[in-house]
């Protein structure tokens, strides 16, 4: 059964219809809570810190955010106003769809603390309804909305898994203390003992034959990128059909 005390934060409204004007506003508490999160991390993004932030009383907040929750919505719908999608859909589904991935990346790369916001379900707030109507708005005109979704899915489950590895992988070279070179060469004796075993020739293949593994991080998302892309695009009706 529905919470019946949860409300939407977009359906709250910002500030009263009577009174004075509020001192702060959402925005402002947002802005705040992104420039704690990518200084400092996630976990130090509190009301208390923000308010301090922005000189307020960490009580008075809960008047314009109300909830944790509600913070983490606001800040997510924030990051996705930051993807640029001006012009699109402008016909090339392709060229649409790859500056999209590109954007999503650059915004998890820019903010790696979105990695640990998790969110079941999407609260539709503005960024992420514009989002929606320019993004499946490429492919609308091609196939059913449900084949939109599953297609969308695929495309956000590779962006975001990329990028998620990225960001997992930059800190804990960044723990370790080492640089990437040497952080990458930790495991070389103990694979080089695998190939010369004999007992994995998959494994030895991919150690001692594939291209991706010595690509740049760029390099391998733009392959990856372009497996999707192709994946989506035989699921596109044919001119002819």
């Amino acid at each position: 059964m529905p919470d019946a005390e949860y409300t939407n934060i977009w359906m709250r409204p910002e500030r009263p219809a009577r009174g004075p004007k509020p001192a702060y506003s959402r925005d402002q508490i947002t802005e705040a809570a992104i420039r704690i999160a990518d200084a400092e991390g996630l976990e130090a993004a509190t009301m208390r810190r923000i308010a301090t932030e922005i000189g307020a009383g960490a009580m008075s907040l809960y008047r314009y955010v109300p909830s944790r929750d509600d913070l983490l919505e606001l800040t997510a719908d924030r990051l996705m106003g930051e993807i640029d999608l001006d012009g699109v859909p402008s016909g090339d589904w392709r060229a649409d769809l790859t500056r999209y991935a590109d954007g999503l990346r650059a915004m998890w790369l820019r903010h790696p603390w979105i990695a640990g916001v998790n969110r079941s379900l999407p609260g539709f707030g503005p960024n992420q309804l514009q989002l929606i109507e320019r993004v499946m708005g490429v492919l609308d005109p091609h196939v059913p909305v449900d084949e939109n979704l599953a297609l969308m899915a695929i495309l956000n489950g590779y962006v975001e898994g990329a990028a998620r590895d990225e960001v997992t992988t930059a800190e804990e070279i960044r723990r370790s203390g080492l640089s990437e070179d040497a952080w990458a060469a930790r495991d070389l004796p103990y694979i080089q003992r695998l190939v010369e075993s004999g007992r994995y020739p998959v494994f030895t293949k991919i150690a001692m034959d594939a291209r991706q593994p010595r690509m740049s991080r760029d390099e391998q998302f733009r392959h990856g990128l372009a497996r999707v892309l192709d994946c989506i695009e035989a699921a596109l009706p044919t001119p002819s059909a």
